[in-house]
């Protein structure tokens, strides 16, 4: 009787070790455009990487802007409209692109000590009660005329 658990005993972390830790939800390919006027608010761009489990983002804060939301670009009857959204859906092993005319974060209020360093952190709140801290590479404002190489529905501030 004792061989049998014996070995059950040995062999049980190998089995476990063998299973390894579940991938983590990441986010990667952060970045705020600033807006090209102080007034309007920068919009900021990431792709959100689902681990083995998937994950929610519930919201995003950080210490170099007044405040941050997330919003999403709507085409209602033919016109572009912006919504804000309390939380996103990220699924397993699946990605969602906050990118321009779609998804984006809304900052308002930039810090001028962010822009001077060409990043800013930005923490993101996750359902499961985590915290991924994600450096953000932070981009000039398009020059003038630079416009109409925009994708449809990014707009001066997204």
């Amino acid at each position: 009787m004792r061989a049998p658990f014996a070995l059950f005993a040995l062999l049980s972390p190998l089995a476990l070790a063998a299973c390894g830790d579940p991938a983590p939800t990441y986010i990667d390919q952060a970045y705020v455009r600033l807006s090209p006027n102080k007034e309007t608010p920068s919009a900021g761009y990431f792709v959100a990487h689902g681990g083995d489990a998937g994950g929610q983002i519930r919201g995003v804060l950080t210490d170099y802007a007044l405040k941050v939301e997330m919003h999403e670009s709507i085409d209602k009857d033919g016109m572009m409209t912006m919504a804000r959204i309390d939380s996103v859906d990220v699924p397993p092993k699946g990605e969602v692109a906050f990118a321009p005319g779609g998804k984006h974060l809304m900052l308002w209020g930039v810090n001028d000590t962010a822009i001077g360093r060409g990043k800013m952190q930005l923490t993101f709140l996750m359902g499961n009660g985590d915290r991924l801290l994600v450096d953000a590479v932070i981009r000039k404002p398009e020059p003038a005329g630079a416009g109409a190489a925009k994708p449809a529905g990014e707009h001066e501030g997204h």
